[in-house]
């Protein structure tokens, strides 16, 4: 036990000796251990916080968006065709099964004026299974109805970023708000769900979809049918996913005419593609800034091996008289190893402590919430000590090779 803990009491006299040297060569150690918590912290907190956002617009959902046109033999990029009608979400809401609503809608941009008061909106007409679709809930008012949407009332529902922005603490419920150079009534607002990608985000107003054609003069395609940018659908079950994907192709490829060689005009996606292609992104850009930070880490190794060479140079005489005492080259190499993973360790413990800072005060002057997961600790902690024992390991060996004639003479 004593043959354990003599190297280890040799390398904490030595650390305690030099306090500030010690300092300077942890210090890399501490901004490279804090830097790696910090930024894959922020990176998880970014990411959780996208993929809660689109899990909160409902679950077990489809989106249909147009695909691409080909114009002049050329095929252009996705959405550029105008090829989902209201007709085609009829169609799939009579003859797709497991399915719980559609939703088609149309969105566009306007100038939203109240009082002297006034931003830019997100303008999206929707039916009223937008509602079922998205799971929408109002904080105040009510949501659009089945009989204002077939009379194409001039009402809206507005998110919580425009009632805060037109009206304060002011009522909003009952007021009449210009949205583009049309005149509409709010009749609700909407529970805050964030800026979202799709649905109904904190700064959307929602209007009656037969309401917007006349307002932002819904464009129809060549056979009369009224467009729509997409349909979103509700489905029973995640598990019905597949199933439900392929009825639908079946359907909208009846629906727009479309032979067995020809290209879909549309594209579907579901809820869980996305979230799994938003996974493995953000799950990429963390180990990127983790292995960006990591570079700093390996930049306080250096200055280890450096700081404990120095030391060899000094501690020539020291080693000598233990050699001449009978240390064994093992003794001499084992302590010089401590002392340097001593060093990587302390750096790495109050790096936990930086690393613990910079997320607060992210998350108190940002609107990330870094998510500081035990795993990423004990990942910078490790790493930080296999450094110092990396770099620790050609000082030490050094040490321990020098013999007790040779000490004394460098002196």
């Amino acid at each position: 036990m004593k043959k354990f803990f003599e190297p280890v009491a040799s390398a904490w006299g030595g650390i305690i000796t030099h306090k500030l040297r010690s300092f300077l060569t942890i210090l890399g150690v501490v901004i490279g251990v804090g830097a790696v918590i910090t930024l894959m912290a922020v990176g998880q907190g970014t990411s959780s916080s996208i993929l809660s956002s689109i899990q909160g617009l409902g679950s077990n959902l489809l989106f249909i968006s147009a695909g691409s046109s080909t114009v002049s033999g050329v095929r252009t990029e996705a959405g550029s065709s105008a090829s989902l009608t209201l007709e085609d979400a009829e169609a799939i809401q009579s003859d797709v099964s497991n399915i719980v609503a559609v939703a088609p809608y149309s969105s566009s941009s306007a100038q939203v004026i109240y009082g002297s008061q006034n931003m830019f909106g997100h303008i999206t007409g929707i039916t009223p299974e937008y509602q079922t679709v998205y799971d929408l809930k109002v904080t105040d008012g009510d949501i659009i109805s089945e009989y204002q949407y077939q009379s194409a009332q001039k009402v809206a529902v507005i998110g919580a970023t425009v009632k805060s922005t037109l009206f304060g603490d002011d009522e909003a419920v009952g007021s009449k708000i210009k949205v583009g150079k049309t005149v509409v009534q709010v009749i609700g607002v909407l529970e805050s769900k964030g800026q979202t990608m799709m649905g109904a985000g904190d700064n959307s107003i929602l209007m009656p979809l037969t309401t917007t054609r006349q307002v932002f003069s819904q464009q129809r395609n060549s056979q009369g049918k009224y467009i729509v940018n997409s349909i979103s659908i509700s489905i029973t079950d995640q598990k019905y996913s597949a199933e439900v994907i392929s009825e639908i192709t079946s359907v909208l490829r009846e629906q727009h005419q479309l032979a067995t060689s020809d290209n879909a005009d549309f594209t579907i996606t579901s809820q869980e593609d996305i979230i799994k292609t938003i996974s493995s992104a953000t799950s990429s850009i963390t180990l990127l800034l983790g292995a960006i930070a990591g570079i700093s880490l390996l930049v306080g190794g250096i200055g280890v091996m450096n700081i404990m060479l120095v030391s060899v140079i000094e501690r020539t005489r020291e080693i000598g008289i233990r050699k001449a005492l009978g240390a064994q080259n093992w003794d001499i190499w084992l302590q010089f190893l401590v002392e340097a993973a001593f060093l990587t360790l302390t750096g790495g413990l109050i790096g936990i402590g930086m690393g613990y800072g910079a997320s607060y005060f992210v998350s108190q002057y940002s609107t990330i919430t870094p998510v500081i997961s035990v795993n990423n600790i004990i990942l910078a902690v490790s790493v930080s000590v296999g450094i110092g024992l990396f770099f620790g390991f050609y000082p030490a060996w050094n040490a321990s090779r020098l013999s007790p004639v040779e000490a004394f003479r460098a002196e």
